[in-house]
């Protein structure tokens, strides 16, 4: 009997259809963070120009008028560009965080240890704000204004919300907020036997507001109280009794309110949303906080004062941070318009040197210029330009060494 053999042979199976590969959250530097760092580090560095003196020099021209205003802190309330710094810079260390940590998790790095970097971190960005303050005194100048030093204090706390989601994030942001303008409202104000002058304002100075708003007034508020406790803490050369900026420590408290807004942005920059969301969604929070931090200090709720960064200021100064952030992302990483901002890379990547160099090495370079050079080459459009060109030619030397160690590679970090 005959048998049929059976083909045991499985038929081919079918090629899988393609699998589409989902977009994964962006883990890269992005040129506008560096861009916008550099923008922030060179309005610092572009003191040099000496706008104000020039101004001084040729009066009633509302040109150089309009860029002392900007080169130059309001007296109390308000904004000027030169304001933003500060915030810009605070802001732009809380954009780097989910990035940094991305990288460093891709890398295989342990919590342990990232821990403890951000530890470190933070205790030397406080110290080497102690030691800049300090350069121009016979002993360490305990105090802690600094901008290195007020983000120090704050990016422990900063790290570990890194790692929290969203929401938590934001719910810090607004305890912060809502817990800094409860101790000012709360803390008495003065009596009417209160000296005013003895805490460097004159009594009848307008920058003093009545009402609620006087609950921030210059050197009679919760977080000079505080300093005239804590910083005598200190070994001092003169016992402390005001800053004459107002400026304070607490400070760092809605400082890290503004690096917290910048965690919450960089996290909106490394999602799946579309390029475009995220511009939009940029520019209607920086609409929101403009309008919200103004409508505080009109209503006279809190106002906009950045030597003690109100709640309001945080708000008002993170709205321009967000639509700074929005126009250079738009620009550099959406439309891929890059080699404008080449000088603003270059000083951004080295952040860190171009702030120390801006304190230690500004007088080195002034003086070895006048040396060599000699300070009639500076007064060829006449003596009322001659702090701008000199103070020009400072500013060129300074980016070319942050060029020469951007070519090679060097790179200040903490």
């Amino acid at each position: 009997m005959s048998t049929t053999m059976m083909n045991t042979k499985t038929p081919p199976a079918k090629p899988a259809e393609p699998r589409a590969i989902e977009p994964k959250p962006q883990a890269t530097r992005l040129t506008s963070m560096d861009a916008y760092r550099g923008f922030v580090m060179l309005l610092i560095m572009g003191e040099l120009l000496e706008f104000c003196r020039v101004a001084k020099a040729v009066p009633g021209n509302r040109f150089w008028e309009f860029l002392c205003h900007h080169q130059s802190h309001v007296p109390w309330t308000g904004c000027s560009l030169h304001d933003l710094i500060q915030p810009s810079f605070s802001f732009l260390v809380g954009v780097a965080l989910p990035f940094s940590l991305a990288s460093r998790t891709a890398r295989g790095e342990s919590l342990g240890r990232m821990t403890a970097h951000a530890v470190w971190r933070a205790l030397v960005l406080v110290l080497v704000g102690v030691f800049l303050r300090s350069t121009s005194h016979a002993q360490t100048y305990w105090t802690f204004e600094d901008t290195l030093s007020q983000i120090g204090l704050g990016y422990t706390c900063l790290f570990f919300l890194g790692l929290r989601p969203a929401r938590d994030q934001w719910i810090a942001f607004a305890l912060l907020l809502v817990g800094y303008w409860a101790a000012f409202a709360l803390y008495p104000l003065p009596g009417p036997t209160f000296d005013y002058s003895a805490v460097g304002v004159p009594k009848d100075s307008p920058l003093l507001q009545t009402g609620l708003a006087a609950h921030w007034n210059k050197n009679s508020n919760f977080a000079w109280a505080f300093d005239t406790w804590f910083l005598n803490l200190f070994p001092r050369e003169h016992r402390f009794v005001f800053n004459d900026g107002g400026y304070s420590t607490l400070s760092f408290i809605p400082t890290l309110g503004t690096m917290v807004l910048g965690l919450i942005v960089g996290g909106v920059l490394r999602s799946e949303r579309a390029p475009w969301a995220k511009v939009r969604w940029l520019t209607v929070a920086g609409v929101i906080g403009l309008a919200a931090g103004a409508a505080l200090g009109w209503l006279g709720i809190c106002p906009v004062v950045k030597r003690i960064w109100t709640p309001s200021w945080t708000l008002y100064s993170g709205g321009w941070c967000c639509l700074l952030m929005a126009g250079f992302y738009l620009v550099t990483d959406l439309w891929g318009k890059k080699a404008w901002c080449f000088p603003l890379v270059v000083v951004g990547m080295n952040s860190i040197a171009a702030y120390c160099s801006d304190h230690l090495f500004d007088d080195f370079f002034y003086k070895n210029i006048t040396t060599n050079l000699g300070a009639n080459v500076f007064r060829i459009l006449g003596e009322a330009y001659e702090p701008l060109l000199h103070g020009g030619a400072v500013l060129l030397v300074a980016w070319l060494l942050l060029y020469w160690m951007y070519r090679r590679k060097i790179f200040l970090r903490i």
